[in-house]
């Protein structure tokens, strides 16, 4: 399985990697999951060689099937990678491109806008995704879900909620 931060800026993902983790050791990096009513914080960090690059990540998502797939099939393992994430239109994609109201590129008219041509559609612009995936990856070992109730006996865990929503109401 793999995890994939996505970013909109391929130099910010490099630079990223470059100079932080890259500086991770495998066995360092840490991820935890901490599932609050129907979300779940990710959060990512490791205490590395170069304590100048000691960093972490969060993020708060809505729980989702990838999510829950990754939960039961991750076998305590998986693959850090980034990922840049780049919205394409009608003008950027090849004619079998999916749009994001599920019709083919070829089904959207170029003279009217991109407008989609099948009546039942509220499309009004062809629009779709790419995700590309840096080279490079990390292997991952220490991963854990926990509950809100069980963060204080973790220290990631801890540190990112008491810094990022526990404070806040002070």
């Amino acid at each position: 399985m793999n995890v994939v931060p996505l970013f909109t800026d391929r130099k910010e993902a490099s630079t990223l990697w470059h100079d932080v983790i890259n500086w991770w050791l495998d066995s360092s990096i840490k991820i935890r999951f901490v599932e609050i009513d129907d979300e779940y914080w990710f959060i990512m960090g490791s205490d590395s060689q170069r304590p100048e690059s000691n960093f972490s990540f969060f993020k708060v998502l809505p729980k989702s099937e990838n999510y829950e797939r990754f939960k039961k099939g991750h076998g305590g393992e998986a693959y850090l990678r980034l990922g840049v994430y780049a919205t394409k239109f009608l003008k950027d994609v090849k004619h079998d491109a999916l749009c994001n109201c599920g019709h083919a590129a070829e089904d959207h008219d170029k003279s009217d806008n991109d407008l989609c041509l099948y009546e039942e559609c509220k499309c009004k612009k062809f629009s779709t995704f790419q995700i590309t995936l840096l080279k490079r990856k990390k292997t991952i070992t220490d991963i854990a879900f926990l509950e809100e109730k069980n963060v204080k006996d973790d220290s990631l865990a801890w540190n990112c909620l008491n810094t990022n929503k526990f404070s806040k109401f002070d």
